[in-house]
């Protein structure tokens, strides 16, 4: 599986980017906000993917952070939710309000997303409402937990990755960032993994 790509950007387009990794063109599909958030073309950028494979595709999704990357992973758990339509809710709604929506079971919202009608939207909240948990654990929501919820994404994020919980819990040791930063701490970890520091 492809868990990132880090290149400079060749083309943006409303649906898609094309990143230039080593010479050779990425096209990865992104939500409209993970799409905003890339530099202008030419600049380097990492995206973190979802590699789908059927029979007959390979279908290259991206992402701007490890966050966005897990919530999606969960969405697509849940029958009649596939990949397009995933993406088509992370680019309706932003990850916190999704989580959100999810744990308030409002289907009005989430049918509103293209794809997803209401028997899909109710599916979506019976699957998801207790592996989602509570508002933040995908993004920090209140103070008062923010350090969990931070940590607690992170390791959603790198467990998503392919990562091991012992793995996961020897890398995130020494971090002594912002406590409510999910992305530093994923960052620290995968800096710790990708150089050997986990023993």
């Amino acid at each position: 599986m492809i868990a990132f790509l880090t290149g400079k950007v060749a083309e943006k387009t409303g649906a898609y980017a094309v990143l230039d990794v080593g010479g050779v063109g990425y096209c990865v599909a992104m939500s409209t906000g993970s799409l905003a958030a890339l530099p202008a073309e030419g600049d380097e950028v990492t995206v973190h993917t979802y590699l789908h494979v059927r029979e007959d595709e390979m279908s290259l999704f991206g992402f701007d952070n490890v966050a966005e990357k897990a919530l999606f992973g969960k969405l697509i758990t849940v029958s009649g939710v596939g990949p397009k339509v995933a993406l088509a809710a992370l680019s309706s709604y932003s990850p916190d309000a999704l989580v959100d929506a999810i744990a308030r079971e409002d289907v009005a919202l989430i049918s509103s997303v293209p794809g997803i009608g209401k028997k899909t939207a109710q599916r979506m909240i019976l699957d998801l409402k207790d592996k989602l948990g509570v508002p933040g654990e995908i993004g920090a929501s209140t103070a008062g937990s923010a350090t969990v919820d931070a940590a607690t994404a992170a390791r959603e994020a790198l467990l998503a990755m392919g990562f091991t919980s012992p793995e996961i819990v020897s890398a995130m040791k020494g971090y002594d960032g912002a406590a409510d930063d999910t992305q530093a701490v994923v960052k620290h970890a995968l800096r710790r993994l990708g150089g050997g520091g986990v023993r």
